[in-house]
């Protein structure tokens, strides 16, 4: 071979070469960056033809599907109008607007997407992207509970299944229905924030249970110490009452969390110390977004907040002794408060929280099962024990009895948060579960405003019914089918 035939071959080899390489990118490397990428028409009209996967709840009803459009195209539709709405979110491509919920967090499930280099094959074949179906662990009898219990007032109610983190029902109310999106945007109720991950509120006295969990698995404390429950008592250099200023003078812990005493757990925090206190609240997920699978971009971190942001119990801007009772700065979302309750049900054991549970092919095959993981041991399986009954004390004789269910044994905590004093608005909450021996479900429920309203009077009967629908269906998440 000659020299000019040599430099032409290698110049072909070369333009080979970058062909290959600048192919690679766009298809491979680089794919989903394109995929993403806003202006790219064609990857809009590809996921327009593609009949994206079903959305079930755990008895297999519809919660969102698509059905044929226009040219070749397909639409979402959601069967369950305003029920499941924040929790399954919507896909409205056609429209311009981003995914979001449970349709954003499992988008490539749903169109049938896998890696760069199986699409790539795929498309190289004229393949075409069949979507797979998710079956949830939503419970439809425990999320119309939910929806009826709130009564259209605003507030949110989540339920868990604490052996696995299955979310059995999640509930933010206003509600919207997806087919009259317009409308709700502008709404100024505002139905499009899911209450349950990205409201964050004071929880009053629910609090008081990781103060307990913090006093009594540290070894400082156990159910039956005794503690100053005087009313008021000085904190900080300011006054605090118990509720109706009642004083209790010596008071043991479990009498204390029966009668929700604020002195008491204010001078158990005090005495534990916020490192302790911050330590037990990362054990519970406090201070980071929930391990929830959800997009990031719809959930907030609870915690210490100044500023609108999540501060360490550390930080000296925040008063201890009111935090330990739930009050001074601190904000949480349900979901949180739920996962406090799940962790003191599950031995002391905290399931990561998740929505998915299986995902189905379009020839109705089991394509993989989304296994439950653990988040964190954050007590030792004594102390959840401790916790248990002492929380069952508060539901047979204390502030929470309006949740007891006849014949079944229910632990819960409530907390009522002074939201504006003069006018006697308060934000009620309860959490808790059943049955106690055996937990099967956990329940928070919160209402945003309530003129004079009690977590007792207000928040625990919602709770009742929503453990009722759990355990009358024996809906138990992925537990039953594995």
């Amino acid at each position: 071979m000659n020299r000019p035939i040599t430099h032409l071959f290698a110049l072909f080899v070369v333009l080979f070469a970058l062909l290959i390489g600048f192919t690679s990118r766009w298809t491979v490397f680089e794919a989903q960056g394109l995929k993403d990428n806003a202006l790219n028409r064609r990857q809009l009209l590809e996921e327009l033809m593609v009949d994206r996967g079903a959305i079930k709840a755990a008895d297999g009803k519809l919660l969102a599907k698509s059905v044929p459009g226009q040219g070749g195209t397909f639409r979402r539709i959601y069967p369950e109008g305003s029920l499941f709405s924040q929790v399954v979110g919507w896909s409205y491509p056609a429209r311009g607007i981003p995914d979001t919920g449970t349709e954003r967090q499992h988008r490539d499930t749903l169109l049938g997407q896998g890696d760069a280099v199986t699409e790539t094959v795929d498309r190289l074949i004229g393949r075409k992207n069949v979507g797979a179906s998710l079956e949830t662990n939503l419970d439809p009898a425990a999320q119309q509970a939910a929806m009826d219990g709130l009564a259209g007032r605003a507030g949110s109610v989540v339920a868990l299944d604490p052996r696995t983190g299955a979310v059995l029902a999640m509930a933010s109310s206003p509600s919207f229905d997806p087919a009259n999106l317009a409308t709700a945007q502008s709404d100024p109720t505002a139905p499009l924030l899911n209450r349950a991950t990205q409201g964050r509120y004071p929880p009053g006295s629910t609090f008081k249970v990781v103060t307990a969990v913090a006093a009594i698995d540290s070894g400082k404390y156990t159910p039956n110490s005794i503690v100053d429950g005087s009313s008021p008592q000085t904190f900080s250099g300011v006054p605090l009452n118990n509720d109706d200023k009642v004083s209790y003078g010596p008071t043991d812990l479990t009498n204390a969390l029966t009668n929700s005493v604020n002195t008491v757990f204010a001078n158990v925090a005090a005495d534990v110390g916020r490192v302790t206190i911050e330590r037990y609240m990362r054990r519970f997920g406090f201070d980071r977004k929930p391990e929830l699978d959800f997009p990031s971009n719809q959930m907030v971190a609870s915690g210490a907040v100044v500023g609108g942001n999540v501060v360490s119990p550390r930080d000296n801007r925040i008063d201890i002794a009111r935090l330990g009772i739930g009050q001074d700065k601190l904000e949480v979302t349900p979901l949180q408060m739920a996962e406090v309750a799940s962790a003191v049900a599950n031995h002391g054991v905290l399931m990561k929280p998740r929505i998915g549970n299986r995902v189905i092919d379009a020839d109705g095959r089991l394509q993989r099962t989304i296994a439950p993981e653990e988040q964190s041991r954050v007590m030792s399986r004594k102390t959840a024990a401790q916790v248990n009954l002492m929380m069952q004390q508060v539901v047979q004789e204390g502030t929470g009895t309006a949740a007891a269910l006849t014949g079944i044994q229910v632990a819960g905590k409530t907390g009522t948060a002074q939201r504006v004093i003069a006018a006697g608005i308060t934000q009620p909450w309860f959490i808790g579960f059943a049955p106690a021996n055996a937990p099967r479900v956990v329940v928070a429920v919160t209402i945003e405003r309530s003129l004079g309203g009690f977590g007792g009077t207000v928040a625990a009967p919602i709770a009742k019914q929503v453990m009722e629908a759990v355990l009358r269906t024996g809906s138990s998440g992925s537990v039953a089918r594995q």
